[in-house]
């Protein structure tokens, strides 16, 4: 045991894996076709999360300013690459948007609540500016998914209307403006539910981890809170710059609607 946190054993780790099980013999049984996924997402797990601890344990005690900025950038490359593999829609040149969308917003909502709410010392203490960066990184990269998604499928659907408006002299702004509205409250939606069910239907991952540590519930919900304010802020900031970056892929250099026949 450490400062009140129970140490898993590995043997009981390795255990717990055959809670798996559920899913695979529902999967064998009912033939879904995800047995061997299954499997693999379980490696991946143990894999990912332990590396990932190691990693975080020599950059907690070999921390500078540098190192951190580098384990930053690699968590917002990964999260950009998964972000836009789940787009449905075929999209070129996602990329550099979502990367600076998902950097702008972790960085700098990251760095006011280490620096403003908990007073790190110093301003990169790793300890602190990872897990919460992490927190952030991983909402916003489901909701920069969602509301991409959302815009692009929503911006198809309008295509008369969109070929109508430009016709009549709207900009490819002015065009592309509800699909915007609609993609960016897709994107808000998920972290405000979760807001609203915290406290009642669940017990988030924060104030859970801190409660399983030995922490005062009252100081592990305060907690919990300002890790909601945050993420509902960064995910604002993300799913907004994400989009006002990315409809312009659907119109042409001088504004026309590019309607699926004529894209590249």
């Amino acid at each position: 045991m450490s400062a009140g946190v129970v140490d898993i054993g590995y043997v009981e780790l390795f255990a717990a894996s055959a809670l798996m099980l559920v899913a695979g013999i529902v999967s064998y049984k009912l033939e879904l076709g995800q047995t061997r996924r299954i499997a693999v997402s379980v490696v991946r797990c143990f894999v990912q999360l332990l590396a990932a601890g190691f990693v975080l344990e020599y950059l907690f005690a070999w921390q500078t300013w540098w190192l951190v900025l580098l384990a930053l950038v690699f968590m917002i490359s990964a999260a950009t690459q998964i972000a836009t593999s789940r787009v449905k829609s075929e999209v070129k040149g996602l990329i550099p948007a979502v990367f600076v969308s998902l950097f702008v917003s972790s960085v700098a909502v990251g760095l006011i609540v280490v620096e403003g709410v908990i007073h790190a010392d110093p301003w990169y203490n790793a300890r602190q500016l990872v897990p919460i960066a992490g927190m952030i990184i991983g909402n916003a990269m489901s909701a920069i998914a969602v509301a991409i998604d959302r815009l692009f499928s929503d911006l198809d659907s309008r295509s008369d209307e969109m070929f109508t408006l430009v016709a009549l002299g709207a900009t490819a702004r002015e065009a592309a403006f509800p699909s915007i509205k609609a993609a960016i409250a897709a994107g808000m939606t998920p972290v405000l539910a979760t807001m609203s069910a915290a406290g009642i239907v669940t017990i988030p991952g924060m104030m859970s981890g801190q409660l399983l540590a030995g922490a005062d519930p009252l100081a592990a919900a305060k907690y919990q809170i300002v890790v909601m304010l945050m993420l509902s802020a960064a995910n604002t900031i993300a799913i907004v710059m994400a989009c006002f970056l990315t409809y312009r892929k659907r119109f042409a250099a001088d504004g026309y609607y590019l309607d699926k026949g004529i894209r590249e």
